[in-house]
């Protein structure tokens, strides 16, 4: 790669982190693209080369974690078999995930709630979509009956509302160095009733549909 490629890359990286800090710190809608050009330590006209606006850099910072997250899903759950186990593997890898890295748990958790903004930060629906998607593919491949898909998305909202309310009050609730354990003791009774929710929701399907 040329010299001045690199130079270009490395700066858009660099933006990518501030930003990534400075929303850890003070969320999407307190930070200004002037905290970012600050923290990263080059000019407004610097930014702008580089992104439309502050909402063109949450998309791509967006898009690029939970692009990591969903290889991470899709790698260690492509050989699951077990409904069980598949939900379970899908919690711990979320919990693995976020483990050291806490700015981009905020992004996810901030990037749920603004999903609800659309108005502010319409560019954050495509990945949750495909990220709610990926879930629901998964559950889907180990069942041996269709479920219906508003129930399939019923599922994959309940592993993201799980990991990011979970989460988020264990760090608030627990010693640092306890977060994971804290999580790890919940896992067990979520995925339980989940696989019953799914269960269940297999059931009344067959039963609709006179398979049962």
């Amino acid at each position: 790669m040329p010299r001045q490629r690199r130079r270009v890359k490395a700066t858009r990286l660099k933006l990518l982190n501030a930003a990534r800090e400075m929303f850890a710190e003070k969320g999407f809608d307190s930070t200004t693209i002037d905290d970012i050009t600050e923290r990263a330590d080059v000019g407004k006209g610097t930014f702008y080369y580089h992104f439309t606006d502050k909402q063109d850099l949450i998309g791509e910072l967006i898009k690029r974690m939970m692009g990591e997250l969903m290889e991470s899903i899709d790698k260690r759950c492509e050989d699951t078999d077990d409904l069980p186990t598949l939900l379970d593997d899908i919690v711990k890898i979320h919990i693995d995930f976020f483990r050291n890295r806490w700015e981009d748990f905020v992004l996810y958790f901030q990037g749920l709630a603004g999903l609800k903004l659309q108005e502010s930060y319409s560019g954050l629906e495509a990945p949750f979509l495909n990220y709610l998607e990926s879930i629901e593919n998964l559950v889907d491949s180990v069942i041996n009956h269709r479920l219906p898909p508003p129930l399939l998305r019923r599922f994959g909202c309940a592993v993201a509302g799980f990991v990011s309310g979970y989460y988020s009050f264990a760090v608030i609730s627990t010693e640092d160095e306890d977060v994971d354990k804290a999580l790890m003791e919940m896992r067990g009774a979520f995925v339980s009733s989940l696989t019953r929710f799914i269960n269940e929701a297999l059931s009344t399907d067959r039963v609709k549909q006179g398979l049962a």
